[in-house]
């Protein structure tokens, strides 16, 4: 099975230049910067002791920066390496002010080319995220005996009846991990099923935060905002913000000061959401951070990326997008963490325990349709909502699982750091 992976990523190399190209035209690669994926490096590695850190996006880097706030500061690491698949993903490690850590994209995981890799950069102990799982990659760390862990590992049901498929592949894959630690106990029995050979469940990351993190918030924007009736549709997938300008229409007519702030999941999409909800005879504004908002606007259509925090931190009442469609759900804890209520559709696979655990909290609910929704969101709108101890409540699990991931990340890495 590795010898027919390694033709099919091979197969992925020689097409690559059209796959770039593309995606150049689509904003979604950076023109300077693409060429680290066929490690032509943009950073120098540094001497001395070199961890890594691989997330495929935004969701993974992110979870992981209570983490790394610890491990900058200690002296014995001189380097941090984070890589990444996708251009929004960088621009999270952009952000972040520390002069050890480093971001490059994640090679095209050929043969030829991770164990180029892995000899450029040489790290002592490697960490990947949530789901990433490459083959090539994993099999030369294997060879160097570089300790390699998958940290808030995610095996959904889809996921492992896939790998299934092929269970001597699976195993042989699986078992080169040192150690696995899963965000749930669902993926924890999975990752055993599958030949991890060593499996804990510690929780998940994602409920950690940034102990330094600031918001910022354009005064103008947040001051508008706070003179309406507001609410957010964040992570939304096509035909979710036509639901919500539904939803909109109908909510007017009780609130005239009635806001919706729709996020959607992929920005390259706000033109055709505009055009679709303007059909409903609905006053939008496409906000990307430059251009002054119309005080008459009624729906905001956010066209940057980064934003979702800001807006959280102000506007409490909230939609999960991707849980309408058949799409499996979009994280819910950055919301929650703000203390805002939740209304999410049945969609909700990807992030099922999770959502279990915020309904015994009473921090989440479930809406099935347009008029369910327009229901639980009047009912938000006239209950009064202690934010602050929902915030309380998140922290405080947070703080202790990024507690109990650091310890293990030390473990690992021989306790040298």
């Amino acid at each position: 099975m590795l010898i027919i992976y390694r033709f099919l990523i091979n197969l992925v190399l020689i097409l690559s230049p059209i796959i770039i190209i593309y995606r150049l035209f689509k904003k979604k690669e950076d023109i300077k910067r693409f060429k680290e994926k066929f490690c032509f490096f943009t950073k120098k590695k540094v001497k001395g002791r070199l961890i890594w850190f691989h997330g495929a996006s935004v969701g993974e880097l992110q979870s992981i920066v209570p983490i790394l706030e610890i491990l900058e500061k200690e002296k014995k690491i001189k380097q941090i390496l984070i890589t990444s698949n996708t251009l929004s993903s960088s621009k999270i490690i952009q952000k972040f002010n520390s002069k050890k850590i480093v971001h490059q994209f994640f090679p095209i995981d050929t043969f030829y080319l991770s164990k180029k890799f892995l000899n450029y950069w040489n790290p002592s102990s490697a960490f990947f995220i949530d789901s990433e799982i490459w083959p090539n990659m994993l099999d030369h760390l294997n060879h160097k005996n570089i300790p390699t862990a998958l940290i808030n590992g995610r095996i959904t049901k889809k996921t492992y009846v896939r790998w299934k498929n092929f269970p001597i592949f699976s195993k042989k894959i699986f078992n080169k991990f040192n150690l696995c630690l899963s965000c749930s106990n669902e993926s924890k029995s999975y990752l055993i099923k599958l030949g991890a050979k060593k499996v804990k469940s510690l929780g998940n990351l994602k409920f950690a935060q940034s102990e330094n993190e600031k918001i910022k918030v354009d005064d103008k924007l947040k001051r508008f905002i706070l003179s309406k009736r507001s609410w957010c549709a964040s992570s939304t997938h096509p035909n979710e913000e036509t639901i919500c300008g539904s939803v909109h229409k109908k909510l007017k007519k009780k609130y005239p000061n009635l806001l919706t702030i729709i996020i959607p999941r992929h920005i390259d999409r706000s033109r055709s959401i505009d055009d679709e909800l303007k059909k409903l005879n609905l006053k939008t504004q496409i906000v990307n951070g430059h251009n002054k908002i119309d005080k008459n606007a009624e729906i905001l259509i956010i066209e940057s990326y980064g934003q979702t925090k800001s807006f959280y931190s102000i506007c409490k009442n909230v939609f999960l997008g991707g849980s309408l469609i058949n799409h499996g759900g979009q994280n819910p804890l950055e919301a929650t963490r703000f203390g805002c209520n939740i209304m999410h559709g049945p969609y909700i696979s990807n992030f099922k325990e999770i959502f279990k655990m915020l309904k015994s909290k009473n921090m989440s609910i479930q809406i099935n349709n347009e008029k369910n929704m327009t229901k639980i969101l009047n009912n938000f709108f006239q209950k009064k909502t202690n934010f602050k101890k929902k915030q309380a409540e998140l922290n405080r699990i947070g703080k202790k699982t990024a507690i109990n991931f650091y310890k293990e990340i030390c473990s690992l890495a021989n306790n040298e750091i």
